[in-house]
C-alpha cells in the first residue's frame, strides 16, 4: 500500500476506535436506546446526503428487505450491547473483544459459504485467538465484568453474521455507499419506535454538551465519516488491505483512553490481546496465500 493508504488505514482505526470513548461519554448523560439511536440517525444524514449528492441515490426497493436484517445484525444488536457493556467494563478492553469479529467471521463463512471453508491454519487462528478471550475473562466475578465481556462477544459474532450477509448487496449490483446509506436508515426506521417507547426523548432531562456531542461524534466521525474512508480505502487497496484495521482499532480504543479518560488494561487483557493477534495473523497468513 501507499502511503495514503496508510495514512486512511490509521485515521479509519481512530474513528472506529473512537467509537468506544464516544459511548463512554454518552452514557454519563443519555440511555442506551437514545445513543444507538442518535447514532444512526445523525449518521443516516450524512450518508443520504453524500448517496445523493453522489448521483448513487438510494438503494433500489427489492433490496430494503435485506437492508433491514442488515441493519439488526450490524447496527442494532453489536452497538446496543456494546453500549450496555460499556456501563461495566472500560472502553479499551471493549475495543480488545471486538477484535474477535474476524474469528466469528472465519467460522460463520465456513457455515455458510461454499467459498470460505475452513482450512487448518484457520482453525488453528480461531483456536489462538479464543484462547486469548479465556485468558481475558480468567478470574471475572460471574456478577461483575463477565456478563458485559460475553455481550462484547455475542456482539462480535453479529458483526461476523453481517460480514457474511452483507456479501450479497454487491452481488446485487449495489454500491457501498447505497448499502451504507440504506443500512442506517434501514435501522433509523425500526429503532425509532422503540426509543420513543422506552426512553420516551421528550422527558428525558436535558443530558449536557460532553454527551451530546459524543453522540454527534458517533454519528458523524464514527459511522458517517468511517464508512466514507472505508469505501476509499476498499477501492483503493482492496479487502485484505481493509482487513489490517481489526489489528489497529484496539490499540486506538487504549490510546484513546488512556489519554482521555485515564484507563488502563489488566496485564491479562493485553495477553489476551497478544493471543487475539496472533490468531488473526495466522488467518491473514492464510487468506495472503
Amino acid at each position: 500500500m501507499r502511503a495514503i493508504d496508510w495514512i486512511l488505514l490509521w485515521s479509519l482505526s481512530l474513528l472506529w476506535g473512537g467509537s468506544f470513548l464516544f459511548n463512554e461519554l454518552a452514557l454519563a448523560g443519555l440511555p442506551p436506546v437514545s445513543i444507538v439511536w442518535g447514532r444512526v440517525a445523525l449518521a443516516a444524514v450524512l450518508l443520504v446526503l453524500a448517496a445523493r449528492l453522489s448521483g448513487q441515490g438510494m438503494p433500489p426497493r427489492r433490496v430494503w428487505g435485506a437492508l433491514a436484517v442488515m441493519g439488526v445484525l450490524n447496527n442494532l444488536v453489536p452497538f446496543s450491547l456494546f453500549v450496555l457493556a460499556q456501563g461495566q467494563i472500560t472502553g479499551a478492553l471493549a475495543s480488545v473483544l471486538n477484535a474477535t469479529t474476524p474469528l466469528f467471521t472465519v467460522l460463520v463463512a465456513h457455515l455458510a459459504t461454499q467459498d470460505e471453508r475452513l482450512s487448518p491454519m484457520k482453525a488453528a487462528g480461531v483456536g489462538l485467538g479464543f484462547a486469548g478471550v479465556l485468558a481475558m475473562m480468567a478470574g471475572e466475578d460471574l456478577g461483575g465484568a463477565l456478563p458485559a465481556m460475553l455481550a462484547c462477544l455475542v456482539a462480535a459474532l453479529f458483526y461476523a453474521l453481517a460480514g457474511v450477509w452483507g456479501r450479497r448487496f454487491r452481488r446485487a449490483g449495489v454500491t457501498p455507499l447505497q448499502t451504507a446509506a440504506g443500512l442506517v436508515t434501514a435501522s433509523t426506521v425500526m429503532l425509532t419506535p422503540i426509543w420513543l417507547a422506552l426512553d420516551r426523548p421528550w422527558a428525558l432531562p436535558w443530558p449536557g454538551a460532553v454527551p451530546v456531542a459524543a453522540v454527534l461524534g458517533l454519528a458523524w466521525l464514527s459511522t458517517a465519516l468511517a464508512y466514507l474512508i472505508y469505501f476509499r480505502i476498499l477501492a483503493r487497496a482492496g479487502a485484505t488491505a481493509i482487513s489490517l484495521v481489526t489489528f489497529l482499532i484496539p490499540f486506538s480504543a487504549a490510546g484513546l483512553g488512556w489519554l482521555v479518560l485515564d484507563e488502563r488494561l489488566e496485564a491479562r487483557h493485553l495477553a489476551g490481546l497478544a493471543l487475539i493477534l496472533g490468531g488473526l495473523a495466522l488467518i491473514e497468513r492464510t487468506r495472503g496465500r
